[in-house]
C-alpha cells in the first residue's frame, strides 16, 4: 500500500502559512533516501518527484512508486511525502504515473499556445483528479538546462495564466518569471510585479522551478507572493559531486562504493536541510 499524500493540501497549508515545500529530485534512489532522512530531521512535509526524461532510467513508474513508497514504510518516516511527477511530457505519461500510485503530476504544455495547453492539461486533470491526484501546469518557459533539456526564459503572460487555471481547473501554477534550470550565469532576477500580478489573479499555489542557486532574499520574497512549492536540483547534484571527486582525489585506490557514496548522501541530506530551513517547512509537518 502506497503512502503518500495530497500534494494539494501540502501547497494549501504552505500558502495559508506563508511558507513552501521543497520538491527533491530523485536521481537514484540515494537520493530519495537523503531527502526523506531530511524531512524527518526538520519534521517537514517533502516532494519527492522523478522527472520524466529520467523515468526509464529510473526503473519505470510501476518500480520508482512503490519503491519510494516502501522506503518511507522502511525508514519510518512520519512526515507527509507526495510522490510527483516533474514535466510530464505527454498525457499517457502522466496517466502512467498516476495508474502506479504517483499522488501528483504536472503536465508540461508550456511549448504549445496556450489553447492546446489548456486543452491537453484539462485532460490530465480530469483524469487525475478522478484519482485523487494533484495536477501542477506550467506557462511560459523556465531557462537553462534541465536532463539534456534545453530552453529560454520566456515570461509568464498573466491572462493567459488565469485562462489555465480557470478552464483546465489546476492545483498550482508554475508560472515562468525568470528563474532557469541548472547553474546561473551571474545572479538571477525574479519578475516579482509579474510575480505579485498571477498569485492575485490566479488565487493558486505558485510552483517556482529552477530554485537552485536563487539569493535567499529573493527566495523569501517569492515565498510572500505566493510560491508554496520550490523545485531543487542542482544544489543536491552539486554538493554530492564536490564531495565524492574529494574522495577519489584524495584516495585514487579507493573502490568501495560504500565509503565513496555514504558522505555523498549526507551531503545531499545537508542541502535538504538547509532548504527547509530557508522555505519555513520545518516543523510544519
Amino acid at each position: 500500500m502506497l503512502v503518500f499524500v495530497s500534494m494539494k493540501d501540502m501547497l494549501e497549508d504552505a500558502k495559508k502559512g506563508k511558507y513552501a515545500i521543497g520538491q527533491f529530485n530523485m536521481n537514484n534512489f540515494q537520493w530519495v533516501e537523503a531527502a526523506l532522512r531530511a524531512a524527518e530531521e526538520e519534521k517537514s512535509p517533502v516532494i519527492i518527484a522523478s522527472t520524466d526524461k529520467l523515468v526509464d532510467y529510473l526503473g519505470g513508474f510501476e518500480l520508482i512508486a512503490p519503491t519510494v513508497g516502501k522506503m518511507v514504510e522502511v525508514m519510518d518516516i512520519t512526515v507527509p511525502v507526495a510522490m510527483h511527477l516533474d514535466h510530464g511530457l505527454s498525457i499517457e505519461d502522466c496517466k502512467k504515473a498516476i495508474d502506479a500510485g504517483y499522488s501528483s503530476v504536472m503536465f508540461d504544455g508550456s511549448k504549445y499556445p496556450i489553447e492546446k495547453n489548456i486543452e491537453l492539461t484539462k485532460e490530465v486533470v480530469d483524469y487525475a483528479h478522478a484519482h485523487g491526484v494533484t495536477v501542477e501546469a506550467e506557462v511560459g518557459s523556465v531557462g537553462g538546462n534541465e536532463d539534456g533539456v534545453i530552453g529560454n526564459v520566456k515570461y509568464a503572460d498573466p491572462d493567459e495564466c488565469l485562462q489555465l487555471v480557470r478552464e483546465a481547473g489546476i492545483d498550482a501554477l508554475a508560472a515562468a518569471l525568470g528563474s532557469v534550470h541548472g547553474p546561473y550565469q551571474g545572479e538571477p532576477k525574479l519578475g516579482f510585479d509579474e510575480m505579485k500580478t498571477i498569485s492575485e489573479l490566479t488565487d493558486v499555489p505558485l510552483v517556482l522551478h529552477g530554485g537552485s542557486g536563487i539569493p535567499e532574499d529573493q527566495i523569501q520574497k517569492s515565498i510572500r507572493l505566493g510560491h508554496a512549492k520550490i523545485n531543487v536540483n542542482t544544489e543536491s547534484n552539486q554538493a554530492w559531486t564536490q564531495v565524492v571527486r574529494e574522495i577519489l582525489a584524495n584516495d585514487p585506490k579507493l573502490f568501495n562504493p560504500k565509503a565513496i557514496l555514504e558522505p555523498g548522501m549526507a551531503a545531499i541530506t545537508n542541502v535538504v536541510k538547509e532548504k527547509m530551513q530557508l522555505f519555513g517547512s520545518s516543523d510544519k509537518a
